[in-house]
């Protein structure tokens, strides 16, 4: 019987691999599949969930074509603290605007371009049916903070989890499940 040369396996090997990255690019949705007006609620908890609560958010999220990228705009009503039969309501509403990168499926900010400035630095990156958009900012005393904004469509929406972590420390986290309203 003949044995099959090492030297014989190693660009069949390699091949092998090559296919099985560009079938798993192929795998992530384009940005167009995230086109949509999307609403819903979820719930935000941090470490203090345990003895103060959970706040509710209601949620709003427009993600657009904008030549030759796209946008991202949310809103987030937050009720929480205050009287529990009269909460505080807060209402904050973000929008930013990406262009595409080098590599497919990753895009850059136009604007928020500088950690150190209070837009800071963002990026927003697409992985299977996960659209994930994180901006990082410097504080004054040299730490950072990171949140990150991953929304995967999901049937007829999409679900958020919004996790914000400071110098490696998780600080607060949403989960919430959104319907889309329109395009």
């Amino acid at each position: 019987m003949k044995r099959i040369s090492l030297r014989l396996l190693a660009p069949i090997f390699a091949l092998t691999l090559l296919a099985g990255t560009t079938a798993s690019q192929a795998d992530n949705l384009s940005i167009e599949a995230f086109y949509g007006h999307y609403q819903g609620s979820g719930v935000a908890e941090n470490s203090d969930s345990l003895y103060f609560g959970v706040t509710v958010r209601d949620l709003d999220v427009k993600i657009a074509p904008e030549a030759p990228g796209f946008s991202v705009e949310w809103t987030s009503v937050i009720r929480g603290g205050g009287d529990p039969d009269n909460p505080d309501v807060r209402k904050r509403t973000e929008t930013m605007s990406f262009l595409p990168a080098g590599t497919p499926g990753t895009y850059n900010t136009v604007g928020a371009t500088d950690p150190r400035s209070p837009e800071g630095l963002g990026w927003a990156a697409i992985h299977e049916r996960t659209l994930s958009v994180h901006v990082m900012r410097i504080t004054a005393t040299g730490g950072y903070v990171i949140q990150t904004y991953d929304r995967t469509l999901d049937g007829t929406g999409m679900k958020l989890k919004f996790v914000n972590v400071a110098d490696g420390e998780p600080i607060r986290q949403v989960d919430a499940r959104l319907v889309k309203v329109g395009n």
